[in-house]
Order: structure tokens, then C-alpha cells, then sequence
């Protein structure tokens, strides 16, 4: 019994650290600013036929604070590139110079900063639901290996376990949510 139970902790605790990942990646793809390479991630060209993200196909540097150069390995897939990134609708409009791309972040107004913090917020209650819907699933798993035997206290024990590990990960989502409001507020 206490091997299951082991292995529902260390599954919960695991998938929790992912719901984490996730909005890790998520809140580097809001802009803050600052140019930043992953801001095209989740960008697909349509490369003889099928899709493939921006970075396999071109190298993605930051030239500056404000700006991101593209250069595609072939010549060809600059269009392609183009209408990739319009059709993504990032809020940002390349600059073609027939050799690359040139992204050009505009400053954030205090209105624009104000919404990309809602959208973090929002992608922070996204994870916040995530955790807590593993807790309930790992709650309910507990209560089945009860019914099939497990002591009382165990269960309680588990079910103690099962709330800390919760409440660190409901803490570190808040963590990177501060982070990243105290990024996007700097001007």
C-alpha cells in the first residue's frame, strides 16, 4: 500500500512541476518590453509543405532592447517568414529589407503593460486551476487505495501531503506571477 501511495505523491508532486513549466513558457511568450527571441515561439512556416517553427528554419537574434533580426537560411523563406509572423498576430509588423527581417518592438504604453499583466494573471489562474484539479484527482486516488485497505491515518497523511505540496506549488505560481508583473511595470 504505501509503495501506491508513494507513487501518487511523486506522480502529483511531478505534475504539478509541469502545470509550473507551463506557465513558465507561457509568461515568456507575453512581451515585456523587451525583445526577446522567444516571442516567436509557437510560430509556424509552411516549409515545402509543412509546418516548422520560425527557429528551424531561420537564426533569431536580438540586435537591441527593441528589436529582433531574422535571418532565414534560405532566401526564399523570408515571404514565408513574413506571413507567418502577420498571420500570428503578435502586434508586431516585420520590416523586410530582402535579407531579413526586422522586428521592431514599440514601447508599452502604461494602458498596454496594465492588459499584458491581466493576461499573466489570467495564465497564472490557469495553472492555479491545473494544480488544483491534480490535487483533487490525487485526494480522490488516496480515497480508493482507502477502500481497498489503507488505514485512516495514512489516508489523512497523505491527504496532509498532498495539500503542502499544493500550497508550495499555489505559492511558486504567485512567485513568477509578481516577477513578472514587476518586469512588465518597469519602464
Amino acid at each position: 500500500m504505501s509503495e501506491e501511495l508513494d507513487l501518487i505523491l511523486a506522480d502529483t508532486e511531478d505534475t504539478m512541476g509541469k502545470a509550473i513549466n507551463h506557465l513558465e513558457t507561457e509568461l515568456t511568450k507575453i512581451r515585456a518590453g523587451k525583445a526577446n527571441p522567444t516571442m516567436l515561439d509557437g510560430i509556424a512556416v509552411d516549409y515545402y509543405g509543412s509546418p516548422t517553427p520560425i527557429n528551424q528554419v531561420a537564426n533569431i537574434s536580438v540586435l537591441d532592447v527593441r528589436t529582433i533580426s531574422i535571418q532565414p537560411w534560405e532566401k526564399n523563406m523570408l515571404a514565408a517568414i513574413e506571413r507567418a509572423i502577420m498571420a500570428a498576430n503578435i502586434g508586431i509588423t516585420p520590416q523586410n529589407d530582402g535579407v531579413q527581417l526586422r522586428l521592431f518592438l514599440p514601447p508599452l504604453t502604461e494602458e498596454r503593460r496594465r492588459e499584458l499583466v491581466k493576461k499573466a494573471a489570467g495564465e497564472g489562474e490557469h495553472s492555479k486551476v491545473a494544480i488544483r484539479n491534480i490535487r483533487r484527482d490525487a485526494i480522490e486516488q488516496v480515497k480508493k487505495l482507502q477502500k481497498d485497505g489503507l488505514s485512516e491515518d495514512a489516508a489523512k497523511d497523505a491527504e496532509k501531503t498532498i495539500q503542502d505540496v499544493t500550497d508550495k506549488f499555489i505559492s511558486l505560481v504567485d512567485k513568477h506571477l509578481a516577477a513578472k508583473e514587476k518586469e512588465m511595470m518597469a519602464v
